[in-house]
């Protein structure tokens, strides 16, 4: 193999590996799926509560024990929550201070309403680096996703 062509397989195979190492593995996420739940210090009800989380608050799981999910939110908090009182319905959650809600995925279109920060979205599509979303009571539109947390 020639020079040129040495350089540029070691060049592909050089891409190919970083942008494989970059891929980060999808995280396993739950959001609530009762009016209210308590996120715990510990796996059971004998552990004190940290806070309360509302309807679709999405939480990353990080680990389990027996019928508990220790889990992560948007701010690297993380508890112990009661798998029962979770779903699979997909949340976002705005981590920015605050995020327009547009009708149409683009910075260029009409802005429809605003979210505030820690305000949860109810995930309806996602296209490129947007979020289609519910807000409740309010208006369903896009959001750009970098402004938001969950799946």
């Amino acid at each position: 193999m020639s020079l040129p062509r040495r350089l540029l397989a070691s060049c592909l195979i050089g891409l190919v590996l970083a942008t494989s190492a970059q891929a980060a593995p999808p995280r396993n996420m739950v959001s609530v799926a009762k009016p209210e739940i308590n996120l715990r210090a510990g796996a059971g009800t004998r552990h004190p509560a940290l806070f309360t989380l509302g309807r679709g608050f999405p939480l990353e799981v990080i680990g389990r024990s027996g019928n508990w999910l220790k889990v992560r939110d948007f701010e690297r908090d993380t508890g112990w929550v009661h798998r029962p009182l979770v779903g699979k319905t997909p949340h976002h959650i705005v981590k920015s201070p605050r995020a327009n809600i547009r009708s149409a995925p683009s910075t260029r279109s009409r802005v429809l309403g605003t979210a505030e920060n820690g305000e949860v979205l109810r995930t309806l599509e996602r296209r490129s680096e947007w979020v289609k979303v519910q807000q409740d009571g309010g208006p369903r539109g896009w959001v750009a996703g970098r402004l938001l947390w969950g799946w």
